[in-house]
């Protein structure tokens, strides 16, 4: 497998490739890589000839006051497991080869944006959406593979690829758990044990809300408030949002009677966690 850092020495190989017709996929990553990761590359190397895997920590996605300086970084641990996996390429690139100096361009998007993480974290899909298709111009994947957990940034991605017409496929990989719940997050490094143990009422508030909705629950205000009541048993959690959207807009609905997805996002102590569902009519 190939470490690249630069922007030249990666369009080279991935040009060589496609001149031999073979396909590539792309597995966009911050890195501290973890089972969900994992998951979304054994399905690129399933689907293409060749994957490569982009290991970046973004500073554009994140605020002034959120982690960037502290966010987990393990690049030889990463390195054992994309080979481990039979990933093709590494691209490393440093914050100045991605981004100029001057740098002065950005990627925005409305409406689908506005809500959930887009609500509390104002600047966010700017830089997801920035940095996104920088790395579809610099790698032209065929396809592109991104984890259900983060599905506002899923949607966002596949709404990007529409409005701006670009050729890649986005494929959406389902969430990966732990035994018991909690959804697979590079961020689940800060929790302590006891933050840890508290963090399963995410998942545990789900679960009731997915089942109150198969026995036909289809008030919005009922289903919130089971997770709302669920998570407020935890002392350690903080809601920042509980949302119940539609699936296309990801906009709030008054009833389920329509696909949505079912959102939330809160804290334990200081560390933000999100989790979600796919309600499908």
């Amino acid at each position: 497998m190939v470490v690249i850092d630069t922007i030249d020495a990666i369009r080279k190989q991935v040009n060589e490739w496609k001149k031999e017709g073979l396909s590539v996929g792309l597995v966009p990553t911050m890195g501290y890589l973890h089972q969900g990761h994992q998951s979304l590359m054994e399905k690129a190397v399933e689907e293409n000839d060749k994957v490569v895997v982009s290991i970046f920590v973004n500073p554009l996605q994140f605020g002034p006051k959120e982690d960037l300086a502290i966010y987990p970084r393990d690049f030889h641990r990463d390195k054992e497991i994309c080979e481990y996996v039979g990933a093709d390429l590494i691209f490393h690139p440093s914050a100045d080869v991605m981004y100029n100096k001057d740098f002065s361009t950005s990627v925005n998007m409305s409406g689908l944006t506005d809500n959930l993480c887009g609500k509390s974290r104002p600047t966010h899909f700017i830089g997801v959406c920035t940095v996104v298709n920088k790395l579809f111009n610099i790698v032209t994947p065929d396809r592109a593979y991104f984890g259900q957990k983060d599905a506002q940034q899923l949607f966002i991605i596949k709404r990007m690829v529409r409005d701006l017409n670009i050729n890649v496929e986005i494929v959406g990989c389902p969430i990966i758990r732990e035994e018991d719940g909690l959804a697979k997050s590079s961020r689940n490094t800060y929790l302590s044990d006891n933050e840890r143990k508290a963090a399963t009422v995410l998942s545990k508030s789900l679960i009731k809300a997915k089942n109150l909705i198969k026995n036909g629950i289809s008030n919005v205000d009922s289903v919130l408030n089971i997770i709302k009541e669920t998570i407020e048993c935890e002392p350690l959690a903080k809601i920042d949002y509980i949302n119940i959207v539609d699936i296309d807009s990801l906009q709030n609905v008054d009833s389920i009677d329509r696909s949505v997805l079912v959102a939330i996002a809160v804290y334990i102590n200081k560390t933000r966690l999100i989790d979600n569902f796919i309600y499908e009519v």
